[in-house]
């Protein structure tokens, strides 16, 4: 907490002070504290952890764990993403007609964490696949299928359901809210990207660890060639742990723009978000991106085959292993910090927009660790092919870091615009389109992964004869080239064409800085009830 308060209030005074020079900040705007900041911080964090927990943790839990059906998982988490895209528009319009004492943000972030938490939790506590069909096809043949299965498998797909239902509740309030708590530009822009620095280093901490975790804390119980138990008992701590530091930023923060009075139907809201130009292109970006999802969908999976032969926990014995992962993982990660600390410094010299685009390059050096597989694909372990990936993924993560900041500051200019122009403030059903965005993105990345594991034979019976194989000394990247080249392929090429594709349509994004600083100028008066002037009477064109 100490830190994170040392970093806003430092990023604050730079840029207030720069504000200050340009004539940006009004006297009587109204931000946040430097206390409430942190707390919001904090629960980012912990709302990341639980996010990553079930992105990474539970895929690979339910795809090398418990084994399910490769296919019939690809279906799970496609369906269940999409039904959150289609909850997103849906929970955002129920926000923005929330009107409390404590605003229409911050009443769901103060008590939907427990309910999160509850929900994460169930969805470990499953039966094991692998077992259940191994059991089936000894009475009853090859292709038996059992009523265990059927159940394993509607416990998967209802428990995630119900997870990212209850996740959507709580994620667009927490972003939604920036918008609400600050009326300075700087500020929002300062707020989200530690924001996003923060929600980086929150799913980093997952990642990296929760199936290393969950292999030892197996071991405990006993058991080496199955990590079911460990990555319950791991699974359930840290998602304990993420839902109260969440709880942080419902106790925290305070809304300090005022909420609209004009309300809107259901269906209005969701027409809002097609009818608002610059927010049209910003949705269809995001859904031209969607294989960049395919990244964090593979990361842990390749990573844990290909460069320790199932076993992650290698990489925190094996000193090799470890640069290994320092290298490449952290370049990737440590691209996206640097990138997302800079946003808001680099946005006084180039307008949000131009940066957006501008992450069109990142698709190059992603494609080219593809290229580095082809030319040896059972040696990436040598350091000079570690060394030119971890360049390759430094220069990938800065584009994915810059996309994060600016697709969330693009949203809040998109919502102080069409307040500017129709009087009507849209925090949570604009803000919904950044998890719609993730949502669907995350269920069409999922199916592509599916599918092309599936078209490789990288399917539940495969993948547990191949732990077994690996368990008594086979090698992944030797005896398993198919599937290797199959999860290096998903990691690479296709989101270097989304991320290529993505900047089409913002190429004519509407908001320059000079219309933004004027659009907020204005509102700040309209807030403090300075200005008089109805929505779109200021006798110009619009945008």
């Amino acid at each position: 907490m100490p830190l994170l308060i040392i970093v806003v209030e430092f990023m604050r005074v730079i840029i207030y002070n720069e504000s200050m020079k340009r004539g940006v900040i009004m006297p009587t705007a109204r931000t946040y504290t430097k206390k409430e900041a942190a707390m919001y911080l904090t629960g980012m964090f912990g709302q990341n952890m639980i996010y990553n927990v079930v992105a990474t943790g539970l895929y690979f839990y339910f795809q090398n764990v418990i084994c399910l059906d490769a296919v019939a998982l690809g279906w799970i988490f496609t369906v269940a993403r999409v039904w959150d895209a289609v909850n997103d528009p849906i929970m955002g319009a129920i926000v923005d007609k929330t009107n409390t004492k404590w605003g229409k943000c911050k009443p769901y972030l103060m008590f939907v964490p427990a309910l999160i938490c509850l929900i994460t939790c169930v969805t470990f506590l499953n039966g094991n696949y692998a077992a259940a069909k191994e059991v089936a096809e000894a009475t009853g043949g090859e292709g038996a299928v059992s009523a265990k299965m059927v159940l394993i498998l509607t416990w998967a797909a209802v428990s995630y359901i119900l997870w990212g239902m209850s996740y959507t509740i709580g994620d667009i309030p927490l972003w939604g809210i920036i918008s609400r708590m600050s009326e300075v530009e700087e500020d929002r822009a300062k707020l989200i990207s530690a924001a996003r620095v923060v929600a980086s280093v929150g799913a980093a901490a997952v990642v990296v660890s929760i199936v290393a975790v969950s292999q030892a804390a197996n071991e405990a119980f006993g058991e080496s060639t199955n990590a079911q138990k460990g990555f319950i008992v791991v699974g359930i701590a840290m998602t304990v742990v993420a839902s109260l530091l969440f709880e942080v930023a419902g106790i925290g923060v305070k809304e300090r723009v005022p909420v609209s009075e004009e309300k809107k139907t259901m269906k209005e809201s969701i027409a809002l978000m097609w009818k608002c130009v610059p927010f049209r292109r910003i949705i269809i970006s995001g859904i031209l991106r969607s294989p960049l999802q395919l990244m964090m969908i593979v990361i842990l999976t390749l990573f844990t085959y290909y460069f320790c032969d199932g076993n992650l926990q290698k990489a925190f014995t094996d000193p090799k292993i470890l640069v290994i992962l320092i290298i490449l993982g952290g370049g990737y990660f440590v691209g996206q910090f640097a990138a997302m600390i800079l946003c808001p410094f680099a946005m006084r010299k180039i307008s949000v927009k131009t940066l957006y685009n501008l992450t069109a390059v990142s698709a190059v050096p992603t494609a080219a660790v593809f290229l580095t597989f082809l030319a040896d694909p059972t040696g990436l372990h040598q350091m000079k092919w570690v060394i030119i990936n971890g360049i390759c993924f430094l220069i990938s993560g800065m584009g994915f870091g810059v996309i994060n900041v600016c697709q969330s500051i693009m949203i809040s200019d998109c919502i102080d615009y069409e307040e500017y122009h129709n009087g009507y403030r849209p925090d949570g059903i604009f803000f919904s389109g950044q998890s719609f965005i993730t949502k669907l993105s995350a269920g069409v990345a999922t199916i592509i992964s599916q599918y092309v594991f599936a078209s490789v034979g990288y399917t539940d019976t495969n993948i547990d004869n191949m732990n077994k194989a690996l368990e008594n000394g086979a090698h992944f990247a030797t005896d398993y080239q198919v599937y290797s080249k199959a999860m290096w392929f998903i990691l690479t090429v296709p989101p270097a064409i989304g991320i290529a594709l993505a900047v089409i349509p913002t190429l004519r994004y509407e908001i320059t800085p000079a219309d933004h600083e004027k659009m907020l100028a204005e509102l700040v008066e309209r807030h403090s009830g300075g200005n008089k002037k109805e929505p779109g009477d200021n006798n110009e064109t619009e945008i």
